[in-house]
């Protein structure tokens, strides 16, 4: 058959499906209109028989528009529910190959747990900045940034060093391929990074005394470990291992919800001296340290900052100085005040006492002037209420001369002998520019943990004395205690 006659059999059966259409949407037209005409129009099962007559006449001969519509619709929420869905499986696509990349890092074998130390400040050696500040697992060295052209994405390229760990989120990075690494073996690293404890670990602290081995092969106990002297912090050092072993206090930093909620006012930097303190206690207290000292550099860096450089890293300062301005410092960084609200700090160290202090007439007046002044009212004694965070007690005068084998006699004190200062009876005369008085101190009120400040430098006109009496302790018994001391 030829082409011309094909297309005139087309033409003529789509003509006459077109007629059959036409006459059968007609012939369906008069039938509604005569059901309409002979039915009332209150009637509600009508349209529902009319309907189901038309529909199959009207679905098998004339294609309705409803259909279509109604099929799209459902097309398209169906292409809607489905796109998230395919994102997902995209997304898990990508994260699976990322996961399956960064759970197969290459590079860990490079990393040089010999060489790390978080104790620094997490600066960049390059810019000196904290922002974004990556260690590098390999040399130990601090960089800023992962990102194309920074330090640290420099640094792996030049020196082929690709393990990094950020310093803030604790998350490790490979460069400068920049994808995360998933590794349970680098758990050490971010414990020893930033230790932490939960209450059933602080429980048990002083129920066992455990060895911990560093990285090195060295044995140490957590708590007691060294701190380093960077230049003249040895005045600093005593005070803080003194501090880091009080249970309650330590107890208190270790967890570090119990202060970093505290709402400090903007701009305030006496909160870093609590944070830094806090770090200090769990390094000194971490049990699974990479060496077996601690290098207190980030709290002595707070210490400068917050005391506006009196107390100093590269001068020597003096250990009661230090203690008293650390321990107010504390107290009013936490929110606490002179009188009201109390910390952790006047929980453990605070105690009262009362102060009598008396007036004394000038000595070289005549004995009769004296008996009259003291009837004055300025002369007669007066009682103050006082609080205290330590106490400080004054040796007897050591000896000046040698005994007979030539040998300075080194005197020994009882500690309750220099106690007795605060009986409330003994009496003391202190002598200021102009005045002298006569004081006598009761104690109160004592602290669950008292501190005692043994004075052993006196100054004269040419030299700073430092005075040797052996205080003796008691071990057993009645008390026990823990005596340091700086020296200059």
């Amino acid at each position: 058959m030829s082409g011309r006659s094909k297309r005139e059999s087309r033409g003529s059966t789509r003509g006459k499906r077109e007629s059959e259409s036409r006459g059968s949407s007609g012939r369906v037209k008069r039938e509604r209109d005569r059901e309409r005409e002979t039915e009332a129009p209150s009637s509600r099962g009508s349209p529902v028989r009319v309907k189901r007559e038309v529909e199959p006449v009207s679905a098998r001969e004339a294609p309705t528009p409803v259909v279509p519509a109604v099929r799209v619709k459902r097309e398209r929420e169906a292409d809607e529910d489905s796109e998230p869905e395919r994102e997902v499986r995209a997304k898990n696509g990508r994260v699976d190959s990322e996961d399956r990349r960064s759970r197969h890092c290459p590079y860990l074998d490079t990393i040089n747990r010999s060489v790390l130390d978080f104790d620094f400040e997490k600066l960049c050696s390059i810019s000196l900045s904290h922002i974004n500040a990556y260690a590098c697992l390999v040399c130990g060295k601090y960089f800023q940034g992962r990102g194309l052209k920074s330090h640290a994405y420099i640094h792996s390229v030049q020196f082929s060093h690709h393990v990094f760990l950020n310093l803030h989120t604790l998350k490790f990075y490979c460069l400068p391929d920049n994808y995360e690494i998933i590794d349970s073996s680098l758990e050490d690293i971010t414990y020893v990074l930033k230790p932490t404890f939960t209450k059933q670990q602080i429980a048990n602290l002083d129920k066992q005394a455990k060895l911990s081995r560093a990285y090195d092969g060295t044995t140490y106990l957590p708590g007691i470990v060294g701190l380093n002297n960077i230049k003249a912090n040895d005045y600093a050092n005593a005070v803080l291992q003194a501090l880091s072993n009080v249970p309650p206090l330590r107890n208190y930093f270790l967890e570090e919800d119990n202060y970093k909620n505290i709402k400090r006012p903007p701009g305030d930097i006496m909160f870093l001296l609590v944070q830094r303190f806090g770090e200090l206690m769990r390094k000194l207290w971490n049990p699974r340290n990479f060496k077996a000292h601690v290098s207190p550099h980030e709290m002595l860096q707070a210490v400068v900052l917050c005391s506006k450089k009196t107390f100093q890293i590269t001068k020597q300062g003096d250990g009661v100085d230090f203690l008293s301005w650390f321990l107010n410092a504390l107290h009013s960084a936490l929110g606490g005040t002179k009188k009201k609200k109390k910390t952790i700090v006047t929980d453990v160290f605070q105690g009262s006492m009362r102060i009598f202090t008396k007036k004394l007439p000038h000595p070289d007046l005549p004995a009769e002037e004296k008996e009259q002044l003291l009837h004055n009212d300025e002369y007669q004694e007066t009682m103050v209420e006082s609080t205290f965070m330590y106490l400080t007690l004054d040796l007897p005068t050591a000896p000046l001369y040698k005994d007979e084998k030539e040998q300075l006699i080194i005197p020994q004190v009882p500690l309750f002998n220099i106690l007795a200062k605060f009986n409330g009876i003994t009496e003391k005369e202190y002598k200021t520019y102009k005045e002298n008085f006569l004081k006598r101190f009761q104690l109160t009120k004592l602290p669950p943990y008292l501190i005692f400040c043994i004075k052993r430098f006196t100054k004269n006109n040419f030299f700073v004395e430092k005075n040797p009496t052996i205080v003796n302790f008691p071990i057993t018994g009645q008390a026990s205690g823990m005596n340091y001391k700086t020296s200059r």
